[in-house]
Formats: structure tokens, sequence, C-alpha cells
């Protein structure tokens, strides 16, 4: 690739990155208080409540949604790379529910403390994975693809069954509830407390997957080819897969189940940037920062009721994904 053809992906980060850092400001000062929907930048100077509102209530929220897009975009890119599956994204995989699983499992008999779900819902989310990978493996219908999107059908499903079984048990008055509310996704009760606890998981993560971007274009290639340009398929497969699903299960965690974001975050980031990973997977960790904060801001201020926030990303992610299937590629950088 000559310095010709980098410079225009360049941009496009350096653009993301700009768009992303004025999102997060704007957000701060958008809200329900003191009226619709604004805090003027005098009343932030001036007004006690308005500056706790901001501090306590709105930064935490702002940065574990910033966390929570890079996380499943990041991790959803990885994935349709590794699995040369463009349908492919935590959520198909059975991360996603497993995750689900284990924090349901942690709220009704283990514990309902954010560490102790968030280190639960992380062990199912590794097992959902690996019995997806596995079961692909020993499905005879069809190729690798069709075998994989089958094996993370079954294994959500019977994650998914499983998150029945456990509200069937659960307490209605006190259990029940809270599960459904998590179900649903949102980071309404996401203090301080809550986003240092995502921290030490959710960027190591990235910071991983960030530094290993450019073997990705490696890893999308077979096991042999891939061994022949000097790679370990599996161990490097192996610790891009974990760095991803813990920074994917320490969001849902926190936030509960938020879908689409994994699946059309990716697809917008090739659209841009072109299928070299080295700017593919900023792009999508940027876009999906601004996408979950841009969806945060709408489900706690578009009605005097907060929308959960895995309705939202739902509803604008399958509109996107229309929208892109729907109108013929444009030209991205090679």
């Amino acid at each position: 690739m000559t310095a010709s053809a980098r410079l225009p992906a360049r941009g496009i980060l350096a653009g993301l990155g700009l768009g992303l850092l004025g999102v997060f400001i704007l957000s701060i000062l958008f809200g329900r208080y003191p009226a619709p929907y604004w805090i003027p930048l005098d009343l932030l100077g001036s007004d006690e409540m308005a500056q706790r509102l901001v501090w306590s209530l709105r930064l935490p929220r702002l940065v574990s949604a910033l966390l929570l897009g890079a996380a499943l975009a990041t991790a959803g890119a990885v994935m349709q790379m590794i699995f040369r599956n463009p349908l492919v994204e935590p959520g198909f995989l059975g991360v996603t529910q497993g995750a689900a699983f284990g924090a349901a499992l942690s709220i009704l008999w283990i514990g309902s403390s954010l560490l102790v779900t968030q280190a639960v819902a992380m062990l199912f989310a590794l097992l959902g994975l690996t019995f997806s990978y596995s079961l692909a493996r020993h499905i005879r219908y069809g190729g690798w693809v069709l075998r994989l999107v089958l094996a993370g059908i079954a294994v959500s499903a019977l994650f998914s069954s499983g998150v029945g079984v456990l509200k069937y048990l659960a307490d209605p008055l006190t259990q029940l509830p809270e599960i459904t509310f998590w179900l649903l996704g949102g980071l309404w009760g996401v203090t301080w407390r809550d986003t240092l606890y995502l921290l030490p998981v959710v960027l190591p993560g990235l910071l991983v997957i960030f530094l290993m971007r450019w073997r990705l274009n490696l890893l999308s290639l077979n096991d042999e080819t891939a061994f022949s340009l000097g790679t370990a398929p599996g161990r490097e497969r192996t610790v891009l897969l974990i760095a991803a699903v813990a920074a994917t299960a320490a969001v849902t965690a926190v936030a509960g189940v938020v879908g689409w974001v994994g699946l059309i975050v990716p697809h917008l980031a090739r659209r841009l940037c072109g299928a070299n990973a080295q700017f593919t997977l900023p792009a999508a960790m940027l876009i999906g920062g601004i996408f979950a904060v841009v969806c945060d801001d709408l489900a706690r201020a578009l009605l005097p009721g907060e929308i959960p926030l895995g309705i939202l990303t739902a509803f604008l992610g399958a509109l996107l994904f229309l929208a892109l299937m729907m109108r013929p590629a444009f030209a991205a950088p090679e």
C-alpha cells in the first residue's frame, strides 16, 4: 500500500476521532435538566446541581457507553475477520447469550455484586464461544461458515432457554425485575464504581486487539497460508478471541444485552476504510463509541421515562443494516 493510498483512511480515522470527541462533549451538556435538552455553559459554572449531575451521573455513564460501543464493535470486527463471515458478531456465536446466562445465574444464586457478576458473565461468554466453535467442527452439513452460524444459533438458543428457566425460578418481587431490566440493556444505574470495574478488563482487551490488528489480515486467511507467512494461527486467534470475549463479557455484565453494535459497525468501518484491519479496526472502535454514546443520549433524553438501550441499538442498527444492504457499496480505500 502506498503512502498516497493510506492518506484517505488516515484522514477518515482523524475525522472519526474528532467526531467522537465532539459527540462526547455535546453529550455532557445534553439531557432533560434543567429543561429539555441542554445545560447552558453559564449554568454549568454556577449551578451546583448541574455540576453534580454532570460529574456523578453523566460522565461515568458516557465513559461506560463509549467503552461499551468500542468493545462490542471491536469484538464483532475481530470475529468477522477470524471466522471469515460478515454476519458473525458476539451475539451470533453464543458469547452475548452466554454472558447473559452467567449474569442471571450470578444475580439469582451466586451474588449480585458487579465484580462477581462480571466474572461469571465472562466465564460463560468464553464457554459460549467454545461450545459454538466445537459444535461447528462436528456438524456435517454445509461449509464452515454455515456450520459456524448454525452452531452459534443453537448455542445461543440453549443459553436463552437457560435464561428463561432462571427467570422462572427467580423471586418475582426482587430478582425477576432485576434480571428483566438487565436483559433489556441500559446504563441508567452506572456510577464511577461500575466504570472503574470496566476499565481493567476492557482497556487491556482493546489494547491487545489494537496492537495485533495487522495480524488479523493474515489470520483471515486459511491456516496453511497464514502459517507460511509467519504466524501461529491457533495461538494468535486464541489470544484475539479471549481479548474480544473478555471485553464483551465485561460490558455485558454492566450494561446488559445490547445487540447489533457488533454486527453493523464493522460493516460501516469497512465501507469507510476498506478491508485492511490496520485501519478498519480503529475505525470500528471509533464508530462503535459514537454509535453507543448517541443511542444512550436518545435513551435518557428522548422520552420522560428512559428507553432501554438494547431496544434503541437494535432498532437503529437494523435500519442501518437494511440501508447498507439495499444500496451498492461505494468505493473505499484499498
